[in-house]
């Protein structure tokens, strides 16, 4: 009895490749789903009904992608997260007022106010909050609809 055996590249199949040579190495790594987040200086500081969050950068590429995507995302959900060595420490979702964004010169003023008294005292609480995070070292994210918009 004879065995023979069947090499499909001898046959003419089509999307094989002759014995011996490899696949090619892809061109590019695959894409990974991240992106760069602005750094800035922030300054947090109350204001009548609420709170300013002013983000400022002296170089202008990252100003103009900070600028770029908070007018992405305006009119979303805004929230301020506080991180030491990689973890959360706090974060404070502003739900409770209406936040809008404007742009400067040199960044953008994320104002977040309520009518209501008892909000306003919460926005205010949290504005308190993020600047003893910030002078005890902690490095402060802004995010619009969860999305991060700036770090410092």
């Amino acid at each position: 009895m004879v065995s023979t055996m069947m090499n499909p590249t001898k046959m003419g199949m089509a999307g094989t490749m002759p014995t011996g040579m490899a696949m090619p190495a892809p061109a590019t790594a695959p894409m990974m789903n991240s992106m760069m987040v602005p750094r800035c200086t922030m300054k947090f500081e109350k204001c009548q009904g609420g709170m300013k969050v002013t983000c400022t950068s002296d170089d202008q590429m990252t100003c103009g992608m900070l600028q770029n995507l908070c007018s992405m995302m305006q009119g979303s959900m805004c929230s301020c997260c506080c991180m030491m060595n990689g973890m959360m420490v706090c974060c404070c979702q502003l739900t409770m007022g209406m936040c809008k964004c404007e742009m400067t010169d040199k960044g953008v003023c994320v104002t977040c106010t309520s009518g209501d008294s008892k909000c306003c005292e919460m926005i205010q609480a949290c504005c308190d909050c993020m600047n003893t995070m910030m002078k005890a070292g902690c490095t402060c994210c802004i995010m619009m609809n969860h999305m991060p918009v700036c770090c410092g």
